[in-house]
């Protein structure tokens, strides 16, 4: 076998397994729910979630304003590798969408497991501190 034919046939085996890897890697990288001296929303959602959708749009609408002051990261709950998030076991979230507010302090001020008026969402945030 040639160099030629052995580097075709390595190229058919792995391209294809890189691809597989890169597209079923947990793409969740974040550094999250540390104290940080800045309060945190952790927002958990899927993709295939309606209500999730709803908080989403909410939060585009009111959170610019705290984008500052606030650290938001997101947590997708798409399959049943996403589950052994630990942030998912240490807030024992059960289901999506479910938003955990924490004060700068780390401690929770709240938790919110479905979608609500932006109204309310924004006073939730303001209490956050």
């Amino acid at each position: 076998m040639n160099k030629k034919t052995l580097f075709t046939i390595l190229a058919i085996i792995i391209l294809p397994l890189l691809a597989f890897f890169g597209i079923t890697k947990n793409q969740n990288n974040s550094v999250i729910a540390e104290v940080s001296g800045k309060p945190q929303i952790i927002k958990f959602s899927s993709t295939m979630c309606a209500e999730c959708k709803e908080v989403e749009k909410t939060l585009k609408d009111i959170f610019p304003k705290y984008q500052d002051k606030i650290t938001m990261t997101e947590i997708i709950v798409d399959s049943r590798n996403d589950m052994k998030n630990k942030l998912i076991k240490k807030y024992n979230v059960q289901m999506v969408p479910t938003l955990i507010l924490l004060n700068s302090d780390g401690t929770q001020s709240a938790r919110i497991e479905s979608s609500i008026p932006a109204e309310e969402m924004d006073k939730y945030i303001r209490g956050l501190h």
